[in-house]
């Protein structure tokens, strides 16, 4: 290439904080969504941007598709689908007013027998989903399912008959829970840190955190990871730890771990960040384009934990 004589332009330096590293990844893979989430969290925007962008993926059912969670594709709604959005609009302060009623009449719509929501509604069948979440005719109520959306909706003190079914369904299952796996756990968690009935729920947090360490569910010295087994069905290498039970200081699994556990935990978050700014996947991959759109979402949830534990992420 022939001189111009033109001084060359000055290179930027690499960014350093893990929120500066985090954000160019975002801004190189997230859907609009996750670029508007992140700009919400760290960098103090607007949350209307972010209820515009979640917007893309609501169905006049008023549920959520269009691959919302990555994991299942295509247009249809799905409990999956609408429990993300919830989560957004928890995560922005907006979860309330017509658009939550109507997200609640939906989740009437989809509702097993017993009040519950299933893990994947057979209107799924004919798009495109990962293998490990099969479509079925009369799919069982799901814990994993139902517990995150009462325990959201009872956060925001949203009132709506659905919930009162599907608060005695998730009663019914947490308690009943004798053998279990992290993410059931961590479901769990998910209704009991906002059940209405503290006393209740103290106690059955407690005996979970038994069930927890007695099984071995949480990984408690990243640095011997062999001496925790990964159960059935997860991804080789596809441990939880005490940071994914309680997301933040005030969940009810903070006390299942002691100081310096959560603090090992902690570390070993901070520390897998990539050299591209993101988080990795921990489980199972099954096509491309939902392993890329997931981990911006992953690589957001690790900031905000870090910073909801006070580690300085910049």
């Amino acid at each position: 290439m022939a001189e111009t004589g033109a001084p060359s332009l000055p290179q930027s330096p690499p960014p350093q904080t893990p929120v500066a590293r985090a954000e160019r990844f975002v801004w190189l893979t997230a859907r609009v969504l996750e670029q508007r989430l992140f700009a919400h969290h760290f960098r103090g925007s607007a949350a209307d941007p972010v209820e515009i962008a979640l917007d893309a993926y609501r169905n006049e059912d008023g549920g959520y598709g269009h691959a919302l969670e990555p994991d299942l594709r295509g247009p249809v709604s799905q409990p999956l689908h609408t429990a993300h959005a919830l989560r957004v609009l928890d995560a922005v302060g907006r979860c309330a007013g017509q658009r939550v009623e109507r997200m609640c009449r939906y989740l009437t719509s989809v509702s097993t027998t017993d009040g519950a929501l299933p893990a994947i509604h057979p209107s799924q069948r004919g798009y495109p989903a990962a293998p490990f979440v099969p479509v079925v005719d009369d799919p069982p109520s799901d814990l994993l399912a139902t517990g995150p959306v009462v325990g959201l909706l009872h956060r925001n003190e949203v009132w709506h008959a659905w919930l009162f079914r599907a608060t005695d369904f998730c009663w019914q299952a947490v308690e009943s829970l004798e053998k279990s796996h992290p993410y059931e756990i961590e479901a769990a968690v998910a209704f009991l840190d906002s059940a209405p009935d503290r006393p209740r729920a103290q106690a059955a947090a407690d005996r979970l955190g038994r069930l927890v360490r007695d099984h071995r569910l949480a990984a408690l010295d990243p640095e011997h990871l062999d001496l925790y087994p990964v159960s059935p069905g997860y991804a080789p290498g596809e441990h939880h730890f005490p940071y994914d039970y309680a997301r933040t200081p005030r969940s009810l699994a903070r006390a299942w771990f002691t100081d310096d556990e959560m603090a090992r935990s902690l570390d070993h978050l901070a520390a897998q960040q990539q050299e591209d700014g993101g988080w990795p996947l921990r489980w199972r991959h099954w096509a491309p384009a939902p392993a890329l759109e997931a981990r911006p979402v992953v690589t957001i949830e690790a900031l905000r934990t870090l910073s909801a534990y006070g580690r300085g992420i910049g």
